[in-house]
């Protein structure tokens, strides 16, 4: 007898779908959660009108339950993305094609690591990647991309035909740390030293506070959406998340959330959000309403580094690019995306870039693995 066809579908929304079978297909990454993705949605955060509008892959097993399931959004442009695919665009539509509308699979504007593929089996995730493939075909679309890949899912999104692409971001790692001084006493001398006066000279005259759940209250709220439209504004013209995205994350997430706010004489005046994990925290937003020498590195690196060793966390992600942080105790890692690219021609020219840009990614790693500031055997 004949195995049953395996259907996949695509759903409006992530919050059309049942939550307790989503989140037990994600596996307890923050970002895969259905309360964060439902959150972007209620609050306005993407939809038809910011150009990530929802669009999941599902499979549903016998039961009518998620068995598999791919957080995919139809995008009209490449921003929050962090997986720069620009010049690929223009390239695409200079020898006259259309490169928007495609599909992301994403954590939208979240720069971390997780899965993509959300699985019951293994088995399904070529149907799943698949049905992509086929949603693409069907509606025009030019391609298929899901970035910040889980480094054990390669191989699947590989053997399903897509092409991979690595980057570089800065972690930092916990090699059984008991206290910041134990992670100090691991750097040379001279890198230990500037740490402590980089630290010393952050705190001056500052109060730092780290809130989480129930302790972080609307005021809170109202100072952070400050600092983060500031930055927002500066670095990509307008903020992703609207102000009522931090309402409901507080909500539904609070005990998933660690805000770290600096105050000088009582009030506010810069802050950093990250987000828990089950073994790892994640650094996603910073921002200040005056600026203080070394504040920036101390609210989000030597904060984080501290309360990572404080909830036995084994990594510390603290978003994407930044040199500056490998000074600071942050190695280079290797992350990955996927690929899948309509045009035949096209895709041929886009993995023999690939090919090329992954020996200098290779590099550049080499390079600056030999700069982190740990003490050398």
């Amino acid at each position: 007898m004949s195995e049953e066809p395996v259907i996949a579908k695509v759903a409006g929304s992530v919050g059309a779908l049942a939550r307790d079978e989503w989140d037990a297909l994600a596996g307890g990454n923050p970002f895969m959660s259905h309360d964060f993705l439902t959150v972007l949605e209620d609050s306005g955060s993407v939809g038809a009108r910011t150009g990530w509008q929802p669009a999941p892959i599902v499979i549903e097993g016998a039961d009518g339950k998620l068995s598999a399931a791919l957080p995919a959004y139809l995008k009209g442009h490449s921003q929050g993305e962090y997986v720069f695919d620009h010049a690929w665009a223009d390239a695409y539509e200079r020898a006259g094609g259309q490169y928007y509308p495609k599909l992301q699979i994403a954590a939208p504007f979240t720069p971390a690591t997780g899965p993509r593929l959300l699985l019951q089996d293994e088995a399904l995730a070529a149907p799943l990647l698949n049905a992509a493939a086929q949603l693409c075909l069907q509606n025009g679309f030019s391609s298929a991309h899901a970035t910040f890949i889980e480094p054990g899912q390669c191989e699947l999104f590989e053997k399903a035909g897509w092409m991979l692409r690595s980057d570089i971001q800065f972690h930092w790692s916990n090699r059984g740390y008991e206290s910041f001084d134990d992670f100090l006493a691991a750097l040379a001398s001279r890198k230990r030293k500037a740490i402590r006066k980089e630290r010393a000279g952050a705190q001056e005259g500052v109060e730092i506070r780290r809130l989480s759940g129930h302790e972080i209250r609307p005021e809170h709220w109202d100072a952070f959406w400050l600092f983060y439209q500031d930055t927002g504004a500066r670095k990509w013209g307008r903020p992703y998340l609207t102000r009522e995205a931090f309402d409901l994350l507080g909500e539904r997430m609070g005990e998933k959330l660690l805000l770290v706010l600096a105050y000088e004489d009582g009030a506010p005046i810069a802050g950093a959000l990250n987000f828990i994990g089950p073994d790892a925290l994640y650094g996603r937003y910073w921002g200040c309403s005056r600026d203080k020498r070394f504040l920036h590195f101390e609210l989000c690196y030597y904060q984080a580094i501290d309360a990572a060793i404080e909830r036995g966390l084994l990594r510390v992600e603290a978003g994407a690019q930044g040199g500056h942080k490998l000074a600071r105790g942050y190695e280079p890692v290797e992350t990955f995306s996927a690929h899948w690219i309509a045009d035949p021609g096209f895709a041929e020219a886009v993995a023999d870039f690939l090919e090329r840009e992954r020996a200098g990614v290779a590099l550049d790693q080499n390079y600056l693995s030999a700069k982190t500031p740990f003490r050398k055997s």
